[in-house]
Order: structure tokens, then sequence, then C-alpha cells
């Protein structure tokens, strides 16, 4: 009566919920609009430009068109310049800003500083533009001049890349931390921090440390934080290409050589710091010598890995494709190379993570196929391809918890081959294992899952029966009883009788555990064999009358 009143009452809250929530989604008005944040007194956080820094940046001028400026918006965004100030200028309109601070850029402006102004018609103030002189020489500014909406237009274009690659990559290092939960394996680990390095090095690059907010202390340490993680970067690019290009358990000097390259790298970024300034060009220089030599090394390995037969090596060959094409002077590939040259390092480097990720779910995919077929060795019989008894034991449980859950019944058979040693002796240990082979197909003939079949050792089994109640337990049981009988033909040899000894046993409200029921089936197979044996014998006869 208790829990009927208690269904009655959740049945009538329910039901009120419902009402009321269907009353507010009829009745009430949708707002006209949604106003948010609040008016500001703020100006907007240009920073001067100071003399002293003014005089030590690299300036250029862009003269007015021929015929004087023609009094419309004009926009010039510089791009491209990875430390130290930026300056754009025309007339009286200057403003300066660092690619790492976005506190100091114009709100229109996310990828590069720049500047929005309205030139007097028939001016001819040339555009002033100045940047500190880069740390890598080859790595020179972009200017783009033209109308406020193509010129912004890009540099959206720009940021959404960058952003994106940034992105990815940080999927990428939660997807591989998840990955190392399930799986314990190392690797997992690794490509995580192979893919937080290299965001962290695309962020130096590309300004997004501070944006919106600064959330890197990079400040003024710009080029040891790009030299730092540009180490750090080719480290992780040289450990992923090396443990895909064949040669691990290959080249044992080679494999040395690449490891303590990759430590090597992880010093030079650990002591950047340390460096003075004029040290920094050199040392960057240095490490793209050493990439570029470890690279083309890699790949060819990576190539004779592959005519060896060793697919794996095309994953290498697949991640090395654009590095290589990075490494090419920007002059000999085309002027937008040299404008989007951050955007294609960063799209390369995306496609080098999402190779290794491709190349770390296979490799994830094998642990599984592995531990799936070590599991599979584990819970299986080897001569007759039965779950064994520590597998069968496991799946009593299982279908023991099931039968109480729901109260279905559940019976199990436990069977012994009769004179068994004596066939082993008559006929051969060979016949013997074809008789317990032949015992086992007979069995599975009469349950409806494999699993349900288990050889508990030597020459016993256990037939699991969930759903199935006495009487039909015993059905069934009788029926296997006549197939084991049957199973001298399917040995090849016709004079040898087999038959078997069987005990049923039901579950009952009086079985605390699996092993209870397992124990009066085993009873009940001894009380067949002192019977006489070839009989069915179930946990409710009794002793006296089986005897008789």
């Amino acid at each position: 009566m208790g829990h009927t009143r208690l269904d009655t009452v959740g049945r009538r809250l329910l039901v009120l919920a419902a009402l009321l929530l269907a009353s507010i989604c009829v009745h009430a008005a949708p707002p006209a609009y949604v106003l948010g944040g609040a008016p500001t007194s703020d100006t907007t956080p240009m920073r001067s430009c100071e003399p002293d820094v003014l005089s030590t940046l690299e300036q250029v001028e862009i003269p007015a068109p021929a015929g004087g400026w023609s009094g419309t918006p004009q926009a010039i965004s510089v791009f491209n310049v990875f430390a130290g100030e930026v300056m754009v200028g025309l007339g009286d309109r200057v403003v300066c800003g660092r690619m790492h601070d976005a506190r100091t850029r114009d709100s229109r402006f996310r990828s590069g500083v720049g500047l929005v102004v309205v030139p007097p018609a028939g001016t001819r103030d040339p555009v002033r533009v100045g940047w500190t002189p880069p740390v890598k020489q080859h790595w020179i500014p972009t200017i783009r001049i033209g109308g406020p909406s193509p010129v912004q237009q890009e540099d959206t274009l720009r940021l959404v890349v960058r952003t994106a690659c940034l992105a990815i990559a940080l999927a990428l290092a939660f997807s591989a931390l998840m990955g190392f939960i399930g799986a314990r394996d190392r690797m997992f680990l690794v490509h995580a921090a192979m893919c937080v390095c290299l965001m962290l090095w695309q962020a130096t690059l590309n300004g997004l440390t501070g944006y919106p907010r600064p959330w890197l202390p990079v400040g003024d340490s710009e080029p040891w934080w790009q030299v730092a993680f540009t180490a750090f970067g080719f480290a992780a690019l040289l450990y992923g290409l090396w443990s895909q290009s064949g040669i691990v358990g290959r080249w044992p000097r080679l494999r040395l050589a690449v490891r303590w390259g990759v430590r090597l790298l992880v010093g030079v970024g650990l002591l950047v710091p340390l460096l003075p300034h004029a040290a920094l060009r050199p040392v960057w220089w240095l490490l793209d010598l050493v990439f570029l030599v470890s690279v083309i090394g890699l790949t060819a390995v990576a190539v004779l890995s592959i005519l060896r037969g060793d697919r794996r090596a095309c994953a290498a060959l697949a991640a090395a494709a654009p590095i290589l094409a990075l490494c090419l002077p920007a002059r000999s590939v085309g002027q937008w190379a040299m404008e989007f040259r951050v955007e294609l390092v960063q799209l390369g480097l995306t496609w080098f993570l999402i190779v290794m990720a491709y190349t770390l779910t296979s490799h994830f995919g094998q642990l599984r196929a592995q531990r799936d077929g070590m599991r599979q060795l584990a819970d299986t019989d080897p001569l007759t391809g039965l779950p064994n008894r520590r597998a069968g034991l496991a799946r009593l449980e299982r279908c023991y918890a099931a039968a109480r859950r729901s109260g279905a019944p559940l019976s199990v058979g436990f069977i012994d081959v009769d004179l068994f040693k004596r066939i082993n002796d008559t006929h051969g240990h060979e016949t013997g294992d074809r008789v317990l082979v032949a015992v086992g197909e007979a069995l599975l003939t009469e349950v409806r899952h494999r699993n349900d079949v288990v050889r508990m050792g030597g020459e016993e089994f256990l037939v699991l029966l969930p759903g199935v109640d006495a009487a039909g337990a015993r059905t069934r049981l009788e029926a296997m009883r006549l197939r084991i009988a049957d199973a001298g033909k399917a040995v090849g040899a016709d004079a040898l009788q087999i038959t078997a000894s069987i005990g049923a046993a039901t579950l009952t409200a009086g079985d605390d555990d699996p092993v209870a029921l397992l124990r009066r089936a085993d009873d009940a197979m001894y009380r067949a064999k002192h019977a006489g044996r070839n009989r069915v014998v179930d946990d409710r006869t009794q002793a006296a009358t089986v005897t008789a």
C-alpha cells in the first residue's frame, strides 16, 4: 500500500510540473531583444610611440598615389613582425603596438598592428611603417594597404586560421590525455606533450599569447620565447618523425643519434633564456640547419623503410611533406608564401599533429586487438576452444546476478565423461583429446550461446542454462547426453562408447552465491556416477531413489 501511494503522488507531481511548464511556454512572451554589457567611458588603449623606440626601428615610406590621396578611408596593417615594436603612421596619425600585446592594438585588427585614416584629398604624405629588426633574417614583415573592408577581412581570415590551428592542437592534446587514461600507454602522454609544445610554439609566433588577454608572460622577451619554443618544437617534430620513420627496432646507431638530437634540442631550448640578444640569431640559424638536415635524413630513412616493406613509414612521409615545403626559401615559392608564412607554418604543424593522431589511433587499435587477443587466450581452453574454468565461473556469477535481479530461473549442468582414463589408456591420448573436442561440440548444439559451455578441466564440463527452469534443464541435459553418446562417430572410432554422467541444479531462494548452485550440481553428478553412469540426475533426486 505504501509503495502504491508513493507512485500515485509521484505521478501527480509529474502532471503538475508538466502543466506548469506548458503554461510558462504558452503565456511567457519572448523579449524583443537581449542587451549585454554596459556603456563605458574608457578610451581606446593605444600606446604612444616613444622617441627612443622609434630610433631603433627599421622604417620605410610608402608613397601616396600619383595624383595624391583620394580622400577616402585607407587601412594599413602590418603582419609577421614576430618581436618588438611596430609603428604605422600617416600624417599626424601614428600608432605603435606589439604582436603579443592585444591591449595596445586597434580593435579593428587582430592579426597585425593596423591603422585606419582618412587623408585629405590631394595630399601626398607617405605611409610610414617601422619595425624592430627581425631576429630571423628572412622573416620580413608584410604590409597591406587598401580599403578598410578588404584589409580587415584579410586580418580576420588570418585570425580564424591561427585560432583554429591552436584549437585543433589543444583538442588533440585533450584527446591524447583521454586515451592515456583509457590505455595507460606512455605514447599518449608523449603525443599530448607534443601537441601542447607545438601549440605554444604557434602562439609565440602568431601573437595570440596576448589574445584576448595576455595568458603567457611574453612581455618584451618575444625573441627568447620564440627561439626557445622553436627548439622545443623541432624536438617534438623530430621525435614524431623518428617514431614513424621505421627506424624503431632497426639501425640502433641512427636511433641513438636521433634520441640524443632530441635531447640536445630540448637542452638548447632550456638554455635560451640565459643567452644574450646578439646570440639569438646564430642559435636560431643553427637550429634551422640541424632541423633541415634531420628531416631530410629521416625522410630518406622512411623511404628506405617503405621499400623494405614497412608501410607504417608512409605516415612519416605524409607528416614530413609540408614540413619540408616550409623549409624551402619563401622567395622560391612566391610572394603569397612570404605574406602568409605564419599561417602556412601553423597549417603544416596542424597537419603533422593530425597525422600523428591518426597513427596514435592506429596504435591504440593495435593495443586493443592485442589486449582482446590476450584476454581471449586467457579465457579460452586451448584444446576445445571453449571458455576455461576462470571465464566460466565469471559468467556464472553474471548469470546468477541477473537471475537475482529479474527473478528469472537459472539452471546448470555438470558433465563428467565416463571412464575417460580408460579411453586414454586404451585408445591413446590423441583419441582422448578428440573425444573431449567432440563432447564439447555435442554440448554446444543444445545451448543458445557458445559461452554457456565451459570446460572446467580434465574431462569435466559445465553447462549454463539461464532462463531455464528445472524441468526444461532436465530435458535439455538429457538431449545433451544422447548427443554425447553419438560422439564416437565424430571421433572416427565406431567401437568407442562415449557416455557422460550429468548432474543438474536449479537456482533456489536459499542459494546465497553461485558456488552453492555449482556445488549441488556437482553432488548430483556424483550421484549419477554412483547410480550407474550415463544418466542425468538433478539436485532434487534423492540418493536412495537413484540407487534403486
